[in-house]
């Protein structure tokens, strides 16, 4: 249990990465660009991937009518994460000291990775939600608009995962280095839980 308490830490702390590296990316690439754009999405905040992405972004967007980029203090998702993301790793560790001493059964790590996939599942459904009203929710007066086959307005929304072609431009979405970590940290729980389970079965045994 001993092992197994301490793997359900460390992949705890992984969580911590989340505040250093970005949770995922979307890149946009076209012919007169020969550098890609890229957002990267921070648990705080969303950043260009150079200093002016973000800015040129910005300046495409405003031509087809879709908002600005919005900065952190305009969404409540980048004050609420980090404070769950602290919340969860506090437990993991907890969780784990206490396995390590005897106190608590590894059917705790178990239910610390159903809270945190919860958690995630809630947060990719609200990131979701905004790259439709990213993409949807456009400006009636925009220089530039273009229309479905049908005459219904385009829809400008990035995908939530893989490629995606939106006029002249390739957009892919993917983890970054905080989402492998995130993935990495909780497949180290359900390990720590296999352990501890098997430890505890041979103690039955």
């Amino acid at each position: 249990m001993k092992k197994a308490s301490v793997i359900m830490i460390i992949g705890s702390l992984l969580l911590l990465g989340l505040f250093k590296f970005p949770l995922w990316d979307i890149e946009l690439g076209a012919p007169q660009y020969p550098d890609p754009l890229g957002m990267s999405i921070y648990i705080q905040g969303i950043e260009g991937a150079e200093e002016f992405d973000l800015q040129n972004i910005d300046g495409l967007n405003h031509y087809i009518g879709m908002k600005t980029i919005p900065k952190a203090e305009e969404m409540w998702e980048f004050t609420v994460f980090p404070k769950v993301i602290i919340g969860m790793v506090l437990l993991g560790v907890i969780i784990g000291v206490l396995g390590y001493f005897n106190k608590v059964n590894y059917k705790y790590f178990m239910g610390w990775f159903v809270l945190m996939s919860i958690l995630g599942i809630m947060g990719m459904y609200d990131f979701n939600n905004w790259l439709i009203d990213y993409g949807t929710n456009l400006d009636p007066n925009a220089i530039i608009k273009v229309t479905n086959p049908d005459g219904t307005p385009m829809s400008y929304k990035p995908p939530l995962f893989g490629y995606q072609k939106l006029l002249n431009f390739d957009v892919t979405s993917l983890p970054d280095l905080g989402g492998y970590l995130l993935f990495l940290g909780m497949s180290l729980t359900l390990v720590a839980f296999w352990l501890g389970r098997r430890a505890s079965l041979k103690k039955t045994t």
